[in-house]
Formats: C-alpha cells, sequence, structure tokens
C-alpha cells in the first residue's frame, strides 16, 4: 500500500484535475442553451466519475472502501457519479500471502502453523480492506479468517477529506455544509465501524443472540482465542449463493424470502440496530430455506425516537395518508421546509410504486411476482415525471442505510424470482 505522503500527492493530483474539468464546464456553461448545458454537465459527471472510481480503485485500502460506500448513497450522488463508484464493489485483487501471513502472526503473536493446522493460502472472498481465507484450528475446528490488510487504517480521515473536497470542486454535492457534515461522519463512522474487527466480534455476538429463536437464520460465531481488532476467526458456514437458490421451488424460496424480510425488519423495529449491507454477497442459502448472514462490520444503531418515526411514517404510507406522510418527511429531513405545494397526487404516485411489492390494497393484493417486477423502471419513470419537484427534496443522514437496506433486499428479492405475499410480514411490525 502507498505510503501516506504519495497517497495524499495521489489524490490532490486527482482534485485538481476534477477542479479543473469543472471549472471548463461552467465555462463552456455560458453560451449554449440549457439542453445543450444539461449535455455537457453530465458528460463532465460521467468523466469525474470514472476519474474517482480509477483512482481509488488503483490506491485499494480505506480510500477504496471510501468509494464503496459512497456508491451506496445513490440519493447523495449524481447516478453518473453513484454508477462509476459502484464499479468499485468487484475490484479487489487479493493481496499477497507473505503479507498476509505476517499480519496474522504479528495480531496473534505466533507463527501461522501454531495458530491453525491448515490455512489456505488463496483466499476465497477479496476485498478493499481485507480477505477471507479457509483455515483448521488446531483442535480440527473448520473456520474462516478475514485479515485486515496492514495498515489500512492510518489514512481513513485524510482519504476521505480528499475525496470530499474532489466531488465538491464538481458541485455534485447540492446541499448545505451541515447536511455535508452529517452525511460525510455517516460514511467516516461506518468506514471505522469496518475497520474494528472487535467491535465486528461484538455485533455478531449481538445479533447471533437477537436470530437465536430460529434456527434458519445462521450468523457464524467468533473464535474469541483467535481473533483481533485485525484478525476475525469465524465459525464456517456453508451455503449456496442466491443464483443457486434462485433455481429452488417457490415454497423454498417463500421461506428464504420471509427470513430476509424478519433479518432486516426485526432488526430495525425490535433491536433498533441493523445489519445495513445486504449485498447478496453477504448471504447464503441451504435448500431447507435457511439463510446464512455474513460481514456484521456496517451495523447502524438507531435512537426509540427515530425508530418511533420511522414506524409512524410506514403507519401513514400504509394507511395512505399524504398529508400525515408530508409532515413525517419534513420531520425526517427529506423534504426541505419550504412554501412551494406539492400536489397530494404526487405521494400518491409514489405510493402506488412502493407499496405493490408489499401487496398491500388497493395497490396489490395476493401474491406478488418479484421475478417479474418493473418496479424500478415505475419508479424511474415516476422520477422523471416529478422533476420539478426535485429541489423540494434532500437526501437525509438518518435514513440513508434504511433506504439502502430496503433498497438491497429488494433487488435480492427480484434476484431470488420469489412469489410472495408479504402483508402479513408487515402488519407482525406496522399495524395498519
Amino acid at each position: 500500500m502507498a505510503s501516506s505522503s504519495k497517497r495524499f500527492m495521489k489524490l490532490a493530483g486527482m482534485t485538481a484535475s476534477i477542479a479543473g474539468k469543472a471549472a471548463k464546464n461552467s465555462l463552456k456553461s455560458f453560451s449554449v442553451d440549457e439542453n445543450k448545458r444539461a449535455e455537457a454537465r453530465s458528460q463532465m459527471l460521467q468523466d469525474v466519475g470514472v476519474q474517482i472510481a480509477e483512482t481509488l480503485g488503483e490506491m485499494k485500502g480505506a480510500v477504496m472502501k471510501v468509494g464503496q460506500i459512497a456508491s451506496q448513497y445513490k440519493e447523495v450522488f449524481p447516478p453518473e457519479v453513484a454508477a462509476a463508484l459502484e464499479k468499485l464493489q468487484n475490484n479487489a485483487p487479493p493481496m499477497p500471502y507473505s503479507q498476509i501471513k505476517s499480519q496474522v502472526e504479528r495480531e496473534l503473536g505466533l507463527p501461522i502453523e501454531e495458530a491453525y493446522l491448515e490455512f489456505e493460502e488463496q483466499p476465497f472472498a477479496a476485498a478493499s480492506i481485507g480477505q477471507v481465507h479457509k483455515a483448521v484450528l488446531p483442535s480440527g475446528q473448520a473456520v474462516v479468517v478475514k485479515v485486515q490488510y496492514p495498515d489500512v487504517d492510518k489514512n481513513c480521515d485524510s482519504d476521505l477529506k480528499q475525496v470530499r473536497m474532489a466531488l465538491k470542486m464538481t458541485g455534485v454535492l447540492s446541499m448545505g455544509k451541515e447536511l455535508q457534515d452529517q452525511i460525510f461522519n455517516e460514511i467516516r463512522d461506518s468506514l471505522k465501524d469496518e475497520l474494528d474487527y472487535i467491535k465486528e466480534a461484538q455485533n455478531l455476538a449481538i445479533f447471533g443472540a437477537f436470530h437465536a429463536d430460529d434456527p434458519g437464520l445462521i450468523i457464524p460465531k467468533v473464535i474469541k482465542s483467535h481473533s483481533t481488532k485485525r484478525i476475525l476467526t469465524l465459525t464456517e458456514e456453508l451455503g449456496e449463493p442466491l443464483s443457486v437458490a434462485a433455481t429452488w421451488d417457490n415454497d423454498i424460496k417463500q421461506k428464504i424470502a420471509t427470513r430476509l424480510f424478519h433479518f432486516s425488519a426485526g432488526q430495525l423495529f425490535e433491536l433498533y440496530r441493523m445489519h445495513c449491507d445486504p449485498h447478496p454477497g453477504n448471504f447464503a442459502f441451504r435448500p431447507d430455506g435457511s439463510v446464512i448472514a455474513y460481514d456484521f462490520g456496517g451495523i447502524r444503531t438507531y435512537s426509540n425516537s427515530e425508530i418511533q418515526l420511522f414506524r409512524r411514517f410506514a403507519k401513514h404510507a400504509l394507511k395512505g395518508d399524504v398529508t400525515a406522510l408530508e409532515q413525517d418527511l419534513v420531520t425526517l429531513g427529506i423534504r426541505r421546509e419550504d412554501e412551494v405545494l406539492i400536489p397530494g397526487s404526487f405521494y400518491e404516485n409514489w405510493l402506488q410504486i412502493g407499496l405493490k411489492p408489499l401487496s398491500i390494497p388497493p395497490y396489490h393484493t395476493g401474491a406478488f411476482d418479484f421475478g417479474n417486477s418493473n418496479i424500478h423502471h415505475d419508479a424511474i419513470g415516476q422520477a422523471k415525471q416529478g422533476l420539478k419537484y426535485f429541489k423540494q427534496f434532500q437526501p437525509s443522514a438518518s435514513t440513508m442505510m434504511v433506504d439502502r437496506t430496503v433498497s438491497g433486499q429488494y433487488w435480492n428479492l427480484v434476484n431470488l424470482g420469489v412469489e410472495i405475499d408479504l402483508s402479513p410480514l408487515v402488519k407482525h411490525y406496522i399495524e395498519f
């Protein structure tokens, strides 16, 4: 991994280049009509997104993770930038085994041959801040070992500042400084949590206890003797990927979908903390409908007042009370407080789209076919129609992780191809 000074120079160079592109685009905008101006800005944002993604992808470590986290905040960034950053999710070549071996031995304080009976040199998963190896303990127990790359935690604050400055130069962060601070504090806290494997071990214990009543929802257990802040050894819990589960019978898929729903909704409304990265790679599945959940680094904790507000918003949405719904959006910080009137039909159209997959009458009754869902296309169409109200809304730091989780689970059910009536599960958490 590059030294701090080299990293700074590379990021500063990226920022200066982006500032030049933004300035050039501003000069062009004085002499063209509105359509050409919008086209030029979109092209500029595409170029900026690619440049940021390429720079962060080359650097690896914490700054690459910053880009990955940022890509999941689609409400914050223009689609051109978010799409480019999203490619970072699949751009994480493994680190040489010699460096992984040194990190394990440094953290555990003994040779790797003594700590583990077997330790596979090739990782079976590699990410931006670490990689995962299969191993066997001296007792003969099969485990997986999550190893953080050396020194990855040293530069995260300065890296994040540079990324924020680069985005600010383009004018893509069209929000006040206070909201910017809230959002980037959220990203920074999420990153620091993911860099602390002791905290992740605590999360695994908490969520394991919370879901203990359902033997079909499996969370790996921590091997404390072989875990530190940068090494996490877990029981090996294997299953099939989502692509395989999608080929199973619908009754099995319904069990999986039910568990995924309770996994997120139960955590939010009953535990007041939630696993906020429902990427399909963070789950595995078994033919009996069991779900295995991985990666408990990205956890968001909520206050009682936040949960009660979420519950109130959900109840008003399910009842179709658009007047109360708009006030909830103001309280959540999503609807700006201004005097611009938005017709009730605007909210009713969004409810028509958003409540259909939940099989909420009158929007939809009976099982919803996620495999043939057009909801995401409907949402794009509605967003285009509602462009004139775009400036009346803004991202909210308190709802971003919930939005990310709901969106991620929707796509999991789409890719699972399940047909299911979710309304009884909704009623378990929200009375309406």
